[in-house]
């Protein structure tokens, strides 16, 4: 008998629609000349990927944590890195170089963060980590250093000879730019001027009769007393807000407390913005910037405060002859400066 044909195998549904089915293609990586500006924070740490034009191509963040070490904080900062890289969708291969800003004393020949206390981080050789690490450039700078460079490139003090930048925040930072060079010392980062001794005193001065001038004009020292000036009952509305709590009395806050007229609040500003005019006509008298800009929180929210009567308090008691045609500004970069400002630094030094 002739053998039948065979049926026909109906095709198999399940393999067809697998065979359709094709695996997401990823985005080509963009292949641009970019940079890393880093700004190692107090309690973040921020990587920025800027092209050749500082435009911000992508970043990635994450908590400092600086109790957990600095090897967990070394590890840390180079992941930073990559996940900034990965986010911006650049190729890898694109790297220039690597700028970094750091809250305390550095190095920057050797490119050592050499003591930065808010962390409790000492001697820890950045430079050889991120070039061990990535094969490229490494810049370290101090973190307001690198601010107040940034503002002198490409923000407010665009053009000016020698500037000042002084930012009022946990602390007071400050750094200086003549004619192009950041002022520091033969091997170690300066203008601590924060960190002068003035006469006066507090339960918390470390040398009775001599207070710090930060502990009388930085955002924390104003809040400290703010919190003691809602326990007396002093700064109610303020105190509602934040039910005195330190944590809680931000800038914001504070802007709030001086802006309605709070007598309490008055006073503090007042004695506050005529020390830091102290501190900042020594330097006047030692330098003679031609421009000086203010940045952080408590500037942003008040302006006016620290435009105005801030200068006067200057003018005071600065000597007079160098104080006329001094330009004072707000900082335009904001939270970009450091990383900004520590990748015009590298890209200057070549």
């Amino acid at each position: 008998m002739p053998a039948k044909p065979s049926a026909a195998r109906k095709p198999d549904k399940k393999k067809s629609l697998k065979k359709k089915v094709k695996s997401p293609v990823e985005p080509a990586l963009k292949s641009v000349p970019f940079w890393i500006g880093f700004d190692l924070g107090g309690t973040k740490m921020l990587a920025c990927v800027l092209d050749a034009e500082y435009n911000l191509l992508g970043s990635a963040r994450k908590s400092t944590n600086g109790s957990d070490g600095q090897i967990k904080g070394r590890k840390k900062i180079v992941t930073v890195i990559h996940e900034a890289i990965a986010a911006a969708g650049v190729d890898p291969k694109g790297l220039q170089g690597i700028g970094i800003g750091c809250p305390g004393l550095v190095n920057p020949d050797k490119g050592i963060l050499l003591s930065a206390p808010n962390l409790g981080w000492k001697n820890m050789g950045l430079s050889g980590i991120l070039k061990t690490a990535f094969k490229k450039p490494v810049a370290v700078l101090n973190d307001v250093d690198a601010g107040t460079f940034g503002e002198y490139k490409l923000g407010s003090g665009k053009g000016a000879r020698s500037l000042l930048g002084i930012f009022p925040g946990t602390g007071v930072g400050s750094g200086f730019v003549y004619d192009g060079k950041l002022i520091m010392g033969r091997n170690v980062s300066a203008m601590e001027l924060g960190m002068i001794y003035m006469p006066g005193t507090h339960l918390g001065s470390p040398i009775p009769g001599a207070v710090l001038l930060e502990d009388m004009t930085s955002r924390l020292a104003i809040a400290s007393q703010a919190g003691v000036a809602c326990y007396r009952g002093q700064l109610p509305d303020l105190d509602k807000k934040t039910r005195g709590n330190l944590r809680d009395i931000r800038s914001k806050a504070l802007s709030a407390a001086y802006t309605t007229g709070e007598e309490a609040a008055v006073t503090i500003f007042r004695n506050s913005v005529a020390y830091l005019g102290m501190g900042i006509a020594a330097v006047v008298n030692l330098l003679a910037p031609d421009h000086i800009t203010l940045g952080g929180g408590l500037v942003e929210e008040m302006p006016q405060l620290y435009l105005t009567t801030l200068k006067e308090e200057v003018n005071r008691y600065a000597l007079p002859g160098l104080t006329p045609g001094i330009k004072y500004s707000i900082a335009k970069l904001g939270g970009s400066a450091v990383a900004i400002g520590s990748v015009a630094w590298l890209r200057e030094k070549k």
